[in-house]
């Protein structure tokens, strides 16, 4: 069992993913890599001056995979609540999961199939920390935001969902937060 499936690899995903594997769990990102991301060019991403979408995916996955996630470009057809998790079938397998992160975009079928609760304006409900009214089952960017679609945003929550997970993990409000002595080219510069 997997600790943590993530279902898209945009910005809410791959930086969900990029928290929960960096912090030590077991985490696999599903994606068929076809995020909006390609058509977009980043001008208005705090931190990036200019940076081609298509370019800023590369980056965003190569640093989830370098921290340890493992990218799968595969199709979900189906997320069903085990009691102790969820099942995430592919067309290739089934992969099981203690916590689940939906980070599809607007595509609200998987959460919606899986029983997630929307609001009046069909999105899916979510908390502050982006759990939906299943528990264990988080969801964000745009599939919880009416018409508020924004790759920041998005980044935020997944990173908000990854921290929440982190936090009933370790049993006490979790916060990553690195200085240059945790950072290991940094530290080998010092050296």
């Amino acid at each position: 069992m997997t600790d943590v499936a993530v279902i898209g690899g945009g910005p809410a995903g791959l930086s969900a993913a990029l928290f929960t594997a960096k912090n030590g769990l077991d985490t696999v990102v599903f994606d068929t890599d076809e995020t909006w991301m390609h058509k977009a060019h980043l001008f208005n991403y705090l931190g990036v001056r200019s940076l081609a979408g298509d370019e800023f995916m590369s980056i965003a996955r190569g640093q989830t995979e370098d921290r340890g996630a493992e990218l799968r470009e595969e199709k979900v057809t189906g997320v069903e609540s085990t009691g102790e998790g969820f099942t995430v079938a592919t067309e290739d397998d089934d992969v099981d999961a203690r916590y689940v992160v939906f980070a599809t975009g607007a595509k609200r079928d998987l959460a919606e199939e899986l029983g997630c609760e929307t609001s009046d304006n069909d999105t899916i409900d979510v908390d502050l920390s982006m759990e939906t009214s299943v528990e264990g089952a988080y969801a964000t960017g745009a599939m919880v935001r009416d018409q508020e679609w924004q790759a920041v945003i998005s980044a935020g929550d997944g990173g908000a969902a990854a921290l929440d997970i982190l936090s009933k993990e370790k049993g006490e409000h979790y916060h990553d937060f690195d200085t240059p002595g945790d950072v290991p080219s940094l530290r080998d510069e010092e050296a």
